[in-house]
């Protein structure tokens, strides 16, 4: 049983949405957890060929880490972290069958990581993804690994130290969006996908993606290296509790005020 996902199979295609939409899909360890073990069964799954992940809701993918955890952390938890990160993306970097990313709103920081480590991703033009974790005092290492893989140095370092989110038609145009379709048609077409990657050859379709893998398994683990130093540095500091408490107190000033 699974309580923050809704999974379901539609043919050769299973399908896993996010469900946290009262906090924009953000995940917390239990629901990384649960993601992780929900890939791993439909990658045992024979009848599964392909995999959709999507958010509930109109709004986000994810927005990637629910800051009400991190703001409590220490370095001793920072490090556990990384080793849930390491957890959900080496299974993600593992299974042998396609993953197809549904957009269907904002994907930052871990979730724009965890898009980017999808084989395919549709969205339309309100999918607006980059890594803000700058903002909340929170340092990128995972972020920067993956984003160097696939867009270089130079594009890397100005979405990291801005914390700027892109929108689908600027992700579409760097090749980060593969499809960009109407919002109402995104999940129409990730099924569209998935069920053209369910009927390639599954053997080479599995060979094809631990070769991907292998590529780059040294500069996946260095970038998990990297964020335990990092991580436990910067909790130690106490720098993102502080820029994450006065986030929270901003929130709740802007909410009262509205009510006044």
């Amino acid at each position: 049983m699974v309580e923050f996902l809704h999974v379901w199979k539609e043919g050769p295609v299973g399908i896993v949405v996010l469900n946290r939409p009262e906090n924009l899909n953000a995940w917390h360890e239990a629901m990384r957890k649960e993601l992780a073990n929900t890939l791993r069964a439909f990658d045992q799954d024979d009848e599964v060929r392909a995999i959709i992940l999507t958010g509930a809701g109109a709004r986000a993918f994810s927005a990637g880490q629910d800051l009400n955890e991190a703001k409590v952390f220490d370095e001793i938890r920072a490090g556990d972290w990384i080793e849930e990160w390491r957890n959900l993306y080496g299974t993600m970097r593992n299974i042998s069958k396609p993953l197809i990313a549904a957009l269907n709103g904002v994907a930052a920081g871990s979730a724009f990581q965890v898009a980017l480590l999808c084989d395919i991703r549709v969205g339309h033009e309100g999918s607006r993804m980059g890594q803000p974790e700058i903002n909340s005092g929170i340092t990128s290492t995972l972020g920067p690994w993956i984003m160097n893989e696939m867009l270089g140095m130079s594009r890397t370092i100005e979405l990291t130290l801005t914390g700027r989110l892109m929108d689908g038609t600027e992700a579409h145009r760097i090749g980060l969006i593969h499809y960009l379709v109407d919002k109402d048609r995104v999940m129409a077409k990730a099924r569209e996908v998935a069920e053209q990657l369910a009927a390639k050859p599954p053997i080479a379709m599995k060979l094809n993606k631990r070769r991907f893998a292998e590529m780059t398994e040294r500069t996946f683990d260095d970038a998990l290296q990297a964020g335990l130093t990092a991580q436990r540095e910067s909790y130690a500091s106490g720098e993102p509790q502080r820029y994450m408490q006065a986030f929270f107190a901003e929130r709740r000033s802007r909410a009262a005020g509205a009510t006044a």
